[in-house]
């Protein structure tokens, strides 16, 4: 399957757009995430540590993968769908949990961005 360079620069412009949206929802769970373990009772470090780790390596992923398709790169194409098929893991917890109103956008924003980024062949 031949694609042209026009197709394919629009391809790698919506994937890197997603992507970019992925990781700013992320750092703002992440900021989300700290502000709640600061705010509690009782401080531990160890989870604060776990969600600063989370933050940078999730949203931090997510950014390189979209900066390197935004570059005509496809190193971070293995990182988004991996990132992708995780978070549609994750909604069948949040559907078990009943926390439709979170699984629902979530299921839509992966299976949008995991299309797009399978849909996004190299040159």
């Amino acid at each position: 399957m031949v694609q042209d360079s026009a197709k394919a620069a629009k391809a790698r412009t919506l994937v890197a757009s997603l992507l970019i949206i992925e990781s700013s929802l992320i750092a703002g769970l992440g900021l989300w995430l700290i502000f709640l373990t600061l705010k509690a009772d009782s401080f531990e470090f160890l989870p604060l540590l776990g969600v600063l780790l989370f933050v940078a390596l999730g949203s931090g992923g997510l950014a390189a993968s979209a900066i390197g398709y935004q570059r005509g790169k496809y190193f971070g194409r293995a990182p988004a769908v991996l990132a992708n098929l995780i978070a549609l893991g994750v909604v069948s917890y949040q559907v078990d949990a009943g926390l439709w109103i979170v699984a629902i956008p979530l299921a839509a924003l992966a299976t949008v961005t995991l299309a797009a980024t399978l849909r996004a062949i190299p040159e």
